[in-house]
C-alpha cells in the first residue's frame, strides 16, 4: 500500500472513530443547526465550502488552518464558540499528524527540541482549555479578537532568519543535548545547529500552550518566531518542529473539549474534509500564486475576523 493510501485510510478510520465516540451529540447539534429556517444539512455543506477555500488560503499564505478556522467560523457561522474551538483544534491536529512522520523522516523536525517544549506546551494547553471552557463566552470572544489582531501585527512585523547566528549554546540546551545536523537540500550544505536563550523560550511556551488550548488555535504562528528568532534554531528546523509540536499540544487540549461534548461530527467531518481537499489544491496553486498578494490577503481576512470577534464579544 502506498503512503498516500495509508494516510487516507488512517484519516477515514479516525473520522469514523470520532463519529462513533461523539455521535450522541449529533441529534442536538442538528436541531441547533436548523435554527434560522435552514435544514440541518445546510450548514455542514456551507462549512465544507468555506473550509475548502480556507485550506487553499492557508497553504498559499503559509499559516495553519486552525488560525483561520476559529475566528472566521465563530464570527460568521451560528455555532457556539466551544464547538468551534474544539473543531479548530482537530483541524490543526489533522494537518500536524499528516505532516509529522515525514518531517521526522527527513530529519527536519527535532525530537530533542520538541520533547521539552511539548511537555510544557501540552500541559499548559490542557490548563488553557479548562480556562476557556470556564470563562463566559463573550470574554473569550473579546480575548480571541485581541489575539487574532495581535497575530496580524506579528505577521506584519516578524522577520525570519534562515540560519540564525548562535555563538554558543546555553547551559540548559547543552544539558538537554538540544542540537543537530541537517543538510540544506537547496545548496547541499551541512548545517550544524544549536540553540540559546532556552529558559526564556521555554517560559514563552507556557503562554503559547495556554493560548492554544483556550482559543483552539494551532500555535504555529507563535512557535516558529520563538524557536527561530529567540532560541536560534534554523528556519526549516523551526517550521518542521513546530508542525510536529502541534500533534502533541493540540491532542492534549482536544481531549478536554471532547470530554465536555464540544466536538460534534456535523462540524468536524466537513471541516476536516474541506481543509484536506483545499490543502491539496493549495499545494498545486503554490507554484503560480504570488506569495506577497496571498500573504496580504490572509492578513486582511484575519484582521476582519478579529474585529468581528471583538465586536461580537462586546455585543455590537
Amino acid at each position: 500500500m502506498r503512503i498516500n493510501d495509508k494516510l487516507w485510510a488512517m484519516m477515514l478510520i479516525g473520522l469514523f472513530s470520532l463519529t462513533v465516540l461523539v455521535s450522541p451529540a449529533f441529534a442536538e447539534a442538528s436541531a441547533e443547526a436548523a435554527i434560522g429556517g435552514h435544514a440541518w444539512w445546510f450548514w455542514p455543506i456551507t462549512l465544507f465550502i468555506v473550509t475548502f477555500i480556507m485550506g487553499i488560503l492557508a497553504v498559499l499564505g503559509g499559516v495553519g488552518g486552525g488560525v483561520l478556522y476559529v475566528p472566521i467560523i465563530s464570527g460568521f457561522f451560528p455555532f457556539h464558540l466551544d464547538f468551534v474551538r474544539g473543531t479548530g483544534l482537530l483541524v490543526a491536529l489533522s494537518g500536524a499528524l499528516a505532516a509529522g512522520p515525514g518531517l521526522l523522516k527527513m530529519n527536519l523536525a527535532s525530537l530533542r527540541l520538541a520533547i521539552p517544549v511539548a511537555l510544557i506546551a501540552s500541559t499548559c494547553a490542557i490548563i488553557g482549555a479548562m480556562i476557556g471552557l470556564a470563562l463566559p463566552t463573550n470574554i473569550v470572544q473579546i480575548a480571541l479578537g485581541a489575539t487574532i489582531l495581535g497575530i496580524c501585527i506579528l505577521m506584519l512585523t516578524a522577520k525570519k532568519s534562515t540560519v540564525p547566528d548562535v555563538p554558543k549554546a546555553d547551559r540548559l540546551s547543552s544539558a538537554l543535548r538540544i542540537c543537530g545536523v541537517y543538510q540544506e537540500a537547496s545548496t547541499g550544505e551541512i548545517i550544524d545547529w544549536k540553540i540559546h536563550r532556552t529558559p526564556l523560550g521555554l517560559a514563552l511556551f507556557v503562554l503559547i500552550g495556554i493560548m492554544a488550548g483556550m482559543f483552539g488555535l494551532g500555535a504555529g504562528w507563535a512557535n516558529v518566531p520563538v524557536l527561530n528568532l529567540l532560541m536560534g534554531a534554523p528556519l526549516k528546523i523551526s517550521v518542521a518542529t513546530s508542525k510536529f509540536l502541534l500533534s502533541i499540544t493540540d491532542t492534549s487540549a482536544a481531549w478536554i473539549y471532547m470530554n465536555k461534548g464540544c466536538v460534534i461530527p456535523m462540524m468536524v467531518v466537513p471541516s476536516l474534509v474541506g481543509i484536506m481537499f483545499g490543502s491539496f489544491v493549495g499545494v498545486r496553486l503554490l507554484k503560480i500564486a504570488k506569495p506577497t498578494f496571498i500573504r496580504w490577503m490572509v492578513i486582511a481576512i484575519l484582521a476582519f475576523a478579529g474585529i468581528k470577534a471583538l465586536s461580537k464579544g462586546l455585543g455590537f
